[in-house]
């Protein structure tokens, strides 16, 4: 009979440090929350996209903070995929370029791994609602 893994160990990431006083270790899922909200922060970003499940996860009121971010970490390397949302009006490539900027940034500061690639898919462009 094979052993399951606790939920904490599947969702446990890598290790990324080993000092004096023990390991620290990162779940991916925080990794990839910290690259969303990172994006949506950039002015231009209207929502982050994710696939049919998220956005009835959404709407029914619970909130993902991942969705649409997909990370890959291996070792001390991350590489991030996002789906976004853009506002239209906004000039497509400056939008792109200063997530990729602010995610790299983000997860850099706070993790101290080294983040590889930023990838990004436009999945839609959102109009602004009359008011």
């Amino acid at each position: 009979m094979a052993e399951q893994k606790s939920k904490e160990e599947k969702n446990t990431g890598r290790i990324y440090e080993k000092n004096l006083a023990g390991e620290v270790k990162i779940a991916d899922e925080v990794v990839a929350i910290i690259a969303g909200l990172a994006a949506t922060e950039v002015d231009g970003v209207d929502s982050m996209a994710g696939n049919i499940t998220n956005e009835l996860v959404g709407k029914l009121g619970m909130k993902n903070l991942s969705k649409g971010v997909k990370v890959d970490v291996t070792e001390e390397h991350v590489s991030v995929d996002l789906s976004l949302n853009i506002k239209y009006g906004y000039n497509i490539p400056q939008v792109s370029e200063k997530v990729q900027e602010k995610v790299r940034a983000a997860i850099e500061n706070m993790t101290g791994l080294t983040v590889l690639d930023v990838n990004i898919k436009i999945a839609g462009v959102n109009l602004a609602e009359e008011k």
